[in-house]
């Protein structure tokens, strides 16, 4: 039981990175999909040696069923209401009735327990599952690591490869938490398999300010970039509810007010680690931006 570890949300791109990482650490898988899953993206899994439940209603009995015998449910889905509230208290009833002990919910990002409700939506349906989650009788760990670093190659709009300029919104001194994806993955999978984590863990492979940014994309390409400061928080902020106005994206997971929500809170500051618990688990390397900027540019 100790090495049986069921995963919710595994045709994901991080759901996937969690379950070759604990593949990798000699653990025994069970995937969690339903019966419409994506079957190229299931396959690639089987081959990997784990164990496939399909799940046709997504009930707790049904899920639950699927959950028996497992020492850690980890949640890696990810969507809107229907999914990360919805679907995701299902997933936590389902792992409390099997008597599972321990559960991993899906949040990955920075720290929205500093943040008020109203401020950004996909968090705020973190924080609306976490008031139950919190209710549940299960010992739940939330893995905080900031903004992954892969995406600042591209789907974060603040590196500017083309103009060599590196894009500021507020203060361009407040350092931010980044992590890759699979670090992200790989900490996930120690925290899975130990036997007891705390409720809250915050992990970061870089800290690094847009100041500092700039200096390390100038370095990895030879090229000097600039630091353009566009405006405040609070400017952005305006932006953002002009942008939802216009194209409110109704049922997008990723509308482009949403990437600017995040943005914004990750450039604030409250959403920080204070303390980082990377060493919480041994032998683990860090993936610095430097890291992903070099191999990026490499490719």
């Amino acid at each position: 039981m100790k090495n049986t570890i069921a995963v919710a949300g595994a045709t994901g791109d991080l759901g996937e990175r969690i379950v070759k990482a604990l593949v990798d650490r000699g653990a025994e898988v069970r995937i969690i999909v339903r019966s419409n899953s994506n079957r190229a993206k299931i396959n690639e899994l089987e081959k990997l040696g784990v164990h496939l439940v399909n799940v046709n209603a997504w009930t707790v009995d049904e899920v639950a069923e699927a959950c028996r015998g497992v020492s850690c449910v980890v949640s890696a889905l990810s969507g809107l209401r229907d999914t990360v509230v919805d679907a995701q208290k299902v997933l936590l009833d389902a792992a409390v009735a099997a008597g599972v002990p321990r559960f991993i919910p899906s949040d990955y990002s920075i720290d929205f327990t500093k943040f008020p409700a109203g401020r950004n939506r996909n968090l705020d349906l973190r924080r609306e599952f976490h008031a139950y989650l919190d209710e549940a009788p299960i010992a739940a760990t939330t893995i905080f690591n900031g903004p992954f670093a892969d995406m600042i190659t591209g789907q974060m709009p603040i590196i500017l490869f083309n103009l060599n300029r590196v894009l500021v919104w507020g203060n361009a001194d407040q350092r931010i938490d980044f992590t890759t994806k699979d670090d992200t993955a790989a900490f996930t999978a120690s925290a899975a398999l130990a036997d007891s984590s705390p409720r809250f863990l915050h992990i970061a492979g870089d800290q690094i300010s847009l100041r500092e940014l700039a200096s390390v994309v100038s370095e990895v390409t030879g090229k000097k970039y600039s630091l353009v400061r566009l405006g405040g928080l609070g400017t952005l902020s305006i932006l953002i509810k002009v942008a939802r106005f216009v194209a409110p994206g109704a049922g997008e997971v990723y509308p482009a007010w949403q990437g600017m929500q995040y943005l914004r809170d990750m450039l604030d500051g409250r959403g920080k680690a204070a303390v980082l618990d990377n060493d919480c688990y041994p032998n683990r390397h860090w993936h610095t931006v430097k890291d992903v900027l070099t191999r990026f540019l490499k490719v």
